[in-house]
């Protein structure tokens, strides 16, 4: 997402909120595996050049606002420029990065409507002219990255007029070549489906989706963006798209978040809720069956929530908070997760067989119960040191803490 779309999508996503107080309280049940290091994904738009490789561990990262694009790879008929695409994949060897890299974004001289506005130069948002174009690139980048890149995204945000004014159907079209390509070229790479974003998106995702778009591609992509809502409002969009995905015969395939952070409220009331923020979402997309979540972005400074002061390096606590989240999931087994009257979340981790819980309350400052059968010694705030537990209620609030017996 680039600056002139933020606001595009600020007023879809007002019509479309979803209030957080809406949340059922039903228990979520993760996924039955151990949280992986993958599932922590990150947008770095400017590696390698201005903003130094992030301090805190970044496991994979999604290629988008890149300079990596079809325009940035092929800006004339033929004539290619791989340089900052083979820098990008040098990073993340060195770095043991898995990476995402998402085709998208039509050059001009292929483009159906080249003066025509869009979120980035005109002509990007259109379909090309000749599909055989984009079979030729697709066919160019797999073939010279097979082995290593694993996974591909179809576009960006189709249900926006800025990244996408073609149809449905022709984008479906693009998918089923770009898929066939890829998976012909290197059996073992994913495709990813084009990824819609918001409450609005939903729609357009179903109707991908009944003309056939899931038999194409091995994941489903999605942006679970929420405007100024909390991350709890993730959650009943997360299952209005996995409920679409059950209607039309592709539950059983991984969904991803291919892209979330917040740009409003702004400016954001303080970092320490943004650093909260930050890890209840990656928290709660986990806990509602999400498989990968890639935040919006290390290095973007027109997001509310930010992961780096103005020098790209310096972390925020937002950053602080993208590391310790990690500590705390990876390797570990979320048992449940759920919402109480009070809306106090709590979540049950298992890790070599001790149960641990992270437990919030996204209202403000409350006290809580601490159940005896925990025997709590020790908590851990997000942003401050362990220390023992001491009787039998803890002061909780809108940044998660992390109880240990």
């Amino acid at each position: 997402m680039n600056r002139l779309s933020i606001c595009v999508v600020i007023a879809i996503v007002l019509v479309v909120a979803i209030s957080a107080s809406a949340l059922d309280q039903a228990k979520l049940v993760p996924p039955a595996q151990q949280i992986p290091p993958v599932f922590f994904g990150m947008h770095i738009h400017r590696a390698g050049s201005s903003t130094p490789w992030p301090s805190v561990s970044v496991p994979t990262r999604r290629l988008w606002d890149a300079r990596v694009t079809w325009p940035d790879l092929e800006p004339s008929k033929g004539q290619w420029r791989f340089g900052s695409l083979d820098n990008c994949l040098a990073m993340a060897q060195e770095h043991n990065q898995d990476v995402l890299l998402t085709l998208g974004l039509t050059p001009r001289w292929a483009s159906a409507r080249p003066q025509e506005p869009s979120g980035y130069q005109p002509g990007f948002a259109a379909e090309p002219t000749d599909i055989e174009d984009w079979r030729a690139f697709v066919t160019a980048v797999a073939t010279r990255y097979k082995g290593r890149i694993h996974y591909y995204e179809i576009w960006n945000e189709p249900n926006l007029k800025q990244f996408w004014s073609g149809t449905t159907d022709q984008l479906l079209a693009m998918t089923r070549e770009a898929g066939q390509i890829i998976h012909g070229i290197d059996p073992h790479a994913l495709v990813v489906s084009p990824p819609a974003t918001s409450g609005y998106g939903v729609k357009w995702l179903a109707e991908f989706l009944s003309k056939g778009g899931g038999q194409y591609v091995d994941v489903i992509g999605y942006h679970f963006y929420v405007a100024d809502q909390p991350p709890e409002a993730m959650v009943p969009v997360i299952r209005q798209v996995q409920q679409t995905m059950v209607d039309n015969g592709v539950g059983s395939k991984p969904l991803w978040d291919t892209e979330a952070g917040w740009f409003k409220p702004n400016p954001f009331p303080s970092p320490e809720l943004g650093a909260g923020y930050l890890a209840r979402a990656f928290i709660l997309n986990w806990a509602a069956g999400v498989s990968r979540f890639y935040w919006y972005s290390w290095d973007n400074h027109k997001m509310t929530i930010q992961t780096t002061e103005a020098d790209d390096e310096t972390l925020t606590p937002a950053g602080h908070a993208f590391g310790t989240i990690q500590k705390w999931l990876i390797g570990a087994r979320m048992d449940w997760c759920e919402q109480d009257a009070d809306n106090t979340w709590t979540c049950q981790l298992e890790r070599d067989g001790a149960r641990q819980w992270i437990v919030w309350n996204p209202d403000g400052k409350k006290d809580f119960a601490v159940p005896a059968a925990w025997h709590p010694k020790s908590v851990t705030p997000l942003l401050e040191e362990t220390h023992p537990v001491a009787g039998t209620s803890l002061e909780i609030g809108p940044v998660p803490v992390l109880v240990t017996p």
